[in-house]
C-alpha cells in the first residue's frame, strides 16, 4: 500500500513538473510572439514601397522618431533578421530591456554605445541581444562563415537628418570573437575616437589579427567604422563583433 501511494505521488509530481514546464514555455512561446509582432509593427511604418524599382524601399524615420524620439537610425542587413531601429538613451544600457515602446522585453532593442554619437564619432557601436531563435542580433551568428560573409558584405545604416532619412553603406572587414570584462580581450568598446593615425592603425590591425578570416579588406585612416556588438556563447562573457567601414 505504501509503494503504491508512492508511486501514485511520484506520478502526479512528474505530471506537476511537466505542467508547470510547459507553462512556462507556452508563456515565453507567448512573449516572444508579441516582441515579433511589436517590430514587425514598426517595420510597416518605416519602409515605404517606391515607384523607381519594384523592389526598391524607402525607410521613413520621421514618423518613428515621433513615437520615440530616443531613435537615433535604422539597420538592416539583406538574407537576416537583421532590421530593427537603433536608439539611445541618456540612462545607461536602458534598451537592454526595453522595447521600442519601452516595455519590458527580453529582447530588447538595438542601441548605439554610450559615447558614440552619429556623424561625430569615428567608430558607431551598436549593442544587440543574441536570441537563441536568431533574432534581433542573433543573425550574426552566421558571420563566423566566411561564404556568408561573401554573399553578404554590407549594412545598411539610415539615420534622421532633420526631416530626411540618409541612407549609409557600410563593407564588412572583420568579423571576430572575444572576451568582455577580462584583461583577456580585447576591449574594442574602449575604441571610439581615435587621436592620430598611428592609434587607428594600432586598432584596426588588432582587429585584422583577431579575425576568424581575412576578408581582403582593410579600413584606412579616416574611415568612419561601424560596430555591431552581440553575445557569444563559447566563452563566459564572450562577444561575437562584426565591423564595416563606411563606404564613401
Amino acid at each position: 500500500m505504501i509503494k503504491k501511494t508512492l508511486y501514485i505521488f511520484l506520478i502526479l509530481l512528474l505530471v506537476g513538473n511537466l505542467l508547470i514546464s510547459s507553462y512556462f514555455i507556452y508563456k515565453e512561446f507567448k512573449k516572444n510572439k508579441e516582441q515579433d509582432q511589436t517590430f514587425e509593427e514598426l517595420i510597416e511604418v518605416v519602409e515605404e514601397t517606391t515607384q523607381k524599382n519594384e523592389n526598391d524601399s524607402e525607410i521613413n524615420l520621421y514618423s518613428l522618431y515621433e513615437m520615440n524620439n530616443d531613435l537615433i537610425g535604422w539597420i538592416k542587413i539583406e538574407n537576416t533578421n537583421i532590421n530593427y531601429p537603433v536608439v539611445k538613451s541618456k540612462v545607461k544600457n536602458y534598451y537592454l530591456r526595453k522595447d521600442f515602446y519601452k516595455n519590458y522585453s527580453s529582447y530588447g532593442t538595438p542601441f548605439l554605445a554610450e559615447g558614440c554619437n552619429v556623424n561625430v564619432s569615428d567608430n558607431l557601436i551598436i549593442y544587440g541581444h543574441h536570441m537563441r531563435n536568431r533574432k534581433m542580433f542573433g543573425s550574426l551568428e552566421d558571420y563566423k562563415s566566411k561564404s556568408f560573409y561573401e554573399k553578404n558584405k554590407i549594412i545598411d545604416f539610415y539615420t534622421l537628418d532633420r526631416d530626411e532619412t540618409v541612407k549609409t553603406e557600410y563593407e564588412i572587414f572583420a568579423v571576430f570573437k572575444t572576451v568582455a570584462y577580462s584583461s583577456n580581450g580585447f576591449k574594442y568598446y574602449n575604441y571610439i575616437n581615435f587621436n592620430n593615425k598611428e592609434e587607428y592603425e594600432d586598432f584596426i590591425d588588432k582587429v585584422k589579427q583577431l579575425s576568424l578570416y581575412d576578408t581582403g579588406i582593410k579600413a584606412e585612416y579616416g574611415d568612419e567604422i561601424l560596430t555591431l556588438s552581440t553575445c557569444e556563447y563559447s566563452n563566459k562573457n564572450g562577444r561575437l563583433v562584426v565591423m564595416a567601414r563606411k563606404i564613401k
